[in-house]
């Protein structure tokens, strides 16, 4: 497990890559609950990136702020792939962003079903390459505690984001 120098660091690299390319970012936060945001502005400098980061942890939330339609957060789950990518594509519209992530998953201690146990967590990634907004997004099974969980959540969501802004500046 990384430790916060670690997580700093990788926050770091997140934004000195983003000033770097010119490139600025926003996050909506499930249930890492502000965690990536704070990890974010934690770097001095990320005003200059780091527009906003929304912290949609309740449907009501996803709904009012990112306007994620009530229906499908019924049929697919505030925990699933399409949520992750529509939590991405509207925080990213909201601030006309260039790249975005967005997390959603249960941390626990309790949540979990025989279907998404604690510790299911989707990512998701968003970035506009030329005229196109592209989508992507992963499924991780986390163990730990409550913490834990939200630890790597919020890691495995800013390396992800410093990739895709590094593999950006080459293309």
């Amino acid at each position: 497990m990384a430790d916060n120098n670690s997580m700093q660091d990788i926050a770091r690299d997140v934004v000195e890559n983003a000033i770097n390319s010119k490139a600025n970012f926003s996050v909506a936060e499930s249930c890492t609950g502000g965690l990536i945001s704070k990890l974010i502005t934690d770097i001095p400098g990320s005003s200059n990136c780091f527009s906003h980061g929304l912290v949609t942890y309740s449907d009501d939330a996803k709904t009012k702020l990112l306007g994620i339609n009530t229906e499908d957060l019924l049929r697919f789950g505030a925990v699933s792939e399409f949520t992750a990518k529509k939590m991405a594509e509207r925080v990213a519209k909201i601030n006309n962003s260039d790249f975005s992530l967005a997390v959603t998953g249960i941390a626990g201690p309790t949540g979990g079903t025989v279907e998404k146990s604690v510790g299911t967590v989707w990512i998701a990634w968003g970035a506009k390459i030329q005229d196109k907004f592209v989508l992507e997004s992963e499924l991780f099974i986390f163990s730990g505690d409550r913490n834990e969980i939200r630890n790597q959540s919020a890691i495995k969501a800013l390396l992800g984001m410093n990739e895709r802004i590094k593999i950006s500046k080459s293309v």
